[in-house]
């Protein structure tokens, strides 16, 4: 069995700062395996098997997945989108450990972003950092970055494990609360933290 021996998983919840805390992380040379990005190219490459699984039509007029529209009707149909999770996590999975086995034969600690990591216990990775801010601050900032009501932010937010849940339940913590400047101390001291553990 695949152990992700060298693997961290980085999670967090939405409007957390995963992006930012993944794009400073990346500076320090740690390299990472993005389960979105994955999500996305199977989303490309299996349009018609995925558009299949469900009796409305997602496809546009180029044969791609309308993923807003998807994502709008799957996010208040738990059948639908446990039919769309069966298909999409087991090759999610399986495209993960594939690019997995080129860092663990590096044997030095990479990232695996992995949104629900929590949520779905789907990878054996030991250790995990969630990328953390309070539930006032993700408010703020879903409710700024993506002008949702305070009602839109809280249906997004509500939909996934609690944020101080995650926290509790990580190997490591990235405290992103705060500014920038905040963030990127945070980042340093994580590398310097898994640079000097014992993999």
């Amino acid at each position: 069995m695949h152990t992700y021996r060298y693997a961290i998983a980085l999670t967090g919840s939405i409007a957390t700062g995963k992006s930012s805390a993944i794009s400073l992380l990346k500076l320090h040379g740690l390299q990472s395996i993005d389960a979105d990005a994955v999500a996305h190219a199977l989303l490309r490459s299996d349009a018609t098997a995925i558009d299949a699984l469900f009796e409305e039509n997602f496809l546009d007029a180029n044969g791609a997945i309308l993923r807003t529209r998807l994502g709008e009707y799957i996010f208040g149909n738990p059948a639908a989108k446990a039919k769309l999770e069966a298909y999409m996590h087991p090759k999610i999975r399986d495209a993960i450990y594939e690019q997995s086995r080129r860092f663990e034969a590096l044997k030095f600690p990479y990232l695996i972003e992995i949104p629900l990591f929590f949520e779905t216990r789907s990878y054996p990775i030991e250790r995990s950092v969630v990328v953390y801010a309070p539930r006032e601050v993700q408010f703020e900032r879903l409710m700024q970055r993506n002008n949702f009501t305070y009602e839109q932010a809280k249906a997004r937010i509500d939909a996934q494990m609690d944020i101080e849940t995650k926290k509790s339940l990580a190997t490591y913590v990235i405290d992103n609360s705060g500014n920038l400047k905040q963030l990127q101390r945070e980042c340093e001291a994580f590398v310097d933290k898994i640079k000097n553990s014992t993999f």
